[in-house]
């Protein structure tokens, strides 16, 4: 987990880097911060993959629920679109409260 967790904070001083270094060609540099999905990585988070560890691990997720695709997908549309013109260098989190 250690290179995992890592290489996330390197993606967040990354992006707030690029959308420096790319602000003055009208570029936006943005990430998504997504909490964990249904996915076969989530077993590694959790430990084990029991409906008690599901349980506990969505208790910590205030929306709870786990992401889905379409979550991401509605996140990065927006910060895609015209809407969003003004917002760069951010590591939008789409974590259901869970980083609150």
């Amino acid at each position: 987990m250690t290179w995992y967790n890592a290489s996330k904070g390197w993606v967040i001083t990354a992006t707030r880097a690029m959308a420096v270094e790319l602000a003055p060609f009208q570029v936006r540099v943005n990430a998504l911060n997504p909490v964990a999905g249904d996915t076969p990585l989530l077993k590694t988070f959790m430990g084990a993959d029991t409906p008690e560890v599901r349980a506990k691990f969505l208790a910590s997720i205030p929306i709870g629920r786990f992401s889905t695709p379409q979550d991401m997908g509605a996140a990065a549309a927006f910060l895609c679109s015209d809407d969003a013109s003004m917002i760069t260098g951010v590591a939008l989190e789409v974590d259901g409260g869970r980083c609150i």
